[in-house]
């Protein structure tokens, strides 16, 4: 038998679909009954067919079956983070993020019954020191080490250098030539508030500054085995995060082929705080499950899950096991690392993502034909536009257009918090003098919290 089901049914056009969609609507608009806009310009509309499409989508070349499981670890002291992280590590957690607040840590010392040919180490610095990535010069297994160095991130969160712009440049350049690595932190722009379109674009702008500025200083060999990692937030608007991970891997394609960098792209991921909640926090599990979701779906790396009470409780085993095991359900019991390019050929998500690589693209040109990135931080033009989405966003959370279960819809009003709060779950006020307008991560439900905590 030759004949395939299909063959029994007449092709049908998407302008044949359109049609009789608009006759079911009875005389109602298509447009504007069936078409939305989202904040970044994008009309999303009600189906995709392939015929709008004037070749089939490449196959992506990101690893769902790779994906790791990450766990972030503070070294307040380095026995106690060494013993966490190898008791994560018999947990499940495939990758460890060592913050570090101080360059007096001894490395050999933290990485003690750690496989570093199997567990990925990430090191985030809260410091910028050549002299103490000197340190990883003689670990023998440095594959799987990657330093997080990005003094441009510094400089957008808190406004000044580490030094100055000189002294950090000089820096930055002796340490990866230790690391042969930097990181650009596009997670901040996220949770301050900036749209899709913006985060991609100002990551684009972020990394071109280096790309600058290495241009002439690395040799073709050292650029091709260069390595960029991206830290990445994603919220909850689930197709749209698969698709913004997948536009910044071709953005970024794009972008180091024209210096002649290695163009894979390393994407770490945690979940957004900026629509995490104090009250009824419960539904931040339910948040940073989809969240992970899809930061698998669209290509992550490394996703090292927040738990749940991050934002007013210290670092607490319970939830940090649960938020390891969000994951571990997720790989393991939702079988979420058994294909490749999950999203491909998706018409809806390769749409989606051609459109935000595209309105990315025409902003990060902007932004180089008008300075650059440093010069548009330092006019503050770069703020005030994170601000002017941010403030469209709380407008949506405060009219209910935007929905946060249980604390702008179905509050829980015999729900108490005030005797639970270990840290402060608020944006700190500390006046300090900057360089430029520091970039300021801030929750929705802030004000709504405040004013809760008050009535208590």
């Amino acid at each position: 038998m030759t004949k395939t089901l299909f063959d029994d049914f007449n092709e049908a056009s998407s302008k044949q679909w359109k049609q009789l969609i608009q006759y079911d609507l009875k005389g109602a608009d298509y447009n504007e009954t069936l078409v939305w806009k989202t904040d970044e310009g994008i009309h999303v509309k009600p189906f995709y067919h392939a015929d709008e499409f004037e070749k089939r989508p490449e196959v992506s070349d990101t690893k769902a079956t790779e994906w790791r499981i990450g766990q972030s670890i503070y070294v307040a002291n380095v026995e106690k983070s060494n013993l966490k992280a190898v008791n994560a590590i018999e947990r499940g957690a495939e990758s460890i993020t060592f913050i570090l607040p101080s360059e007096t840590v001894v490395i050999k010392d933290l990485l003690v019954n750690i496989n570093l040919t199997k567990i990925t180490v990430f090191f985030e610095c809260q410091f910028l020191s050549e002299a103490f990535v000197k340190q990883f010069d003689v670990i023998p297994s440095k594959e799987h080490i990657y330093i997080h160095t990005d003094i441009i991130g510094n400089l957008a969160k808190t406004g000044n250098w580490f030094k100055n712009l000189k002294a950090d440049h000089a820096e930055f350049e002796a340490i990866i030539k230790h690391t042969n690595a930097f990181s650009v932190h596009l997670d901040t722009y996220q949770n301050a508030g900036a749209n899709m379109v913006q985060q991609l674009a100002y990551a684009l702008a972020h990394v071109n500054e280096y790309l600058n500025h290495l241009d002439t200083v690395l040799a073709s060999e050292a650029k091709q085995s260069f390595k960029v990692l991206f830290n990445v937030s994603v919220g909850t608007n689930y197709f749209f995060e698969i698709a913004k991970l997948r536009a910044l891997r071709k953005l970024w394609h794009t972008l180091a082929e024209a210096y002649g960098f290695n163009p894979e792209c390393l994407i770490f991921v945690k979940p957004t705080k900026r629509n995490k909640t104090l009250y009824d926090y419960n539904t931040n599990l339910l948040r940073t499950t989809t969240e992970c979701m899809s930061a698998i779906f669209g290509g992550a790396n490394t996703i090292c899950n927040v738990p749940y009470d991050a934002i007013y409780h210290k670092d607490n085993e319970f939830s940090e096991r649960i938020a390891r095991n969000q994951l571990l359900v997720l790989k393991h019991e939702s079988y979420f690392d058994k294909v490749n390019n999950p999203a491909d050929g998706t018409y809806y998500i390769e749409s989606l993502t051609d459109q935000l690589a595209e309105k990315s693209l025409a902003l990060f040109k902007d932004i180089e034909a008008n300075g650059g990135f440093l010069v548009q931080l330092k006019e503050g033009i770069i703020q005030k536009k994170i601000k002017e989405s941010a403030a469209k966003e709380q407008s949506q959370f405060d009219k209910g257009e935007l929905i946060l279960l249980g604390t702008n819809k179905h509050p829980n009003a015999a729900d108490k918090m005030k005797l639970d709060l270990e840290l402060y779950p608020f944006v700190k006020k500390n006046p300090v003098k900057t360089l430029i307008e520091p970039i300021i991560e801030k929750r929705l439900a802030e004000a709504v919290e405040q004013k809760r905590l008050d009535d208590e």
